[in-house]
């Protein structure tokens, strides 16, 4: 739960390598994070949650590049 909290960035770094190494080895990881770059970078499919609800899932891929990801979590404007 939330891995990066308070790490230095450098140490999110190595945390995200730590993550994909262990993955690589055919183990399954189930993160939930508030670092959004962090995730996406290490993460094959992901679920973005609104006020404890499920609004996109799918591929990080297809996540990286829908606009409401890039808006919310990605440093764009979002009007409320």
């Amino acid at each position: 739960d939330e891995p990066s909290l308070g790490l230095a960035p450098i140490t999110v770094d190595g945390l995200g390598q730590v993550i994909k190494d262990i993955n690589k080895k055919g183990v399954s990881i189930i993160l939930a994070e508030q670092n959004i770059p962090l995730a996406l970078k290490v993460a094959n499919t992901g679920y973005v949650l609104q006020a404890g609800r499920v609004i996109l899932e799918g591929e990080i891929e297809k996540l990286k590049d829908n606009s409401i990801v890039k808006r919310a979590y990605l440093g764009g404007v979002v009007w409320c």
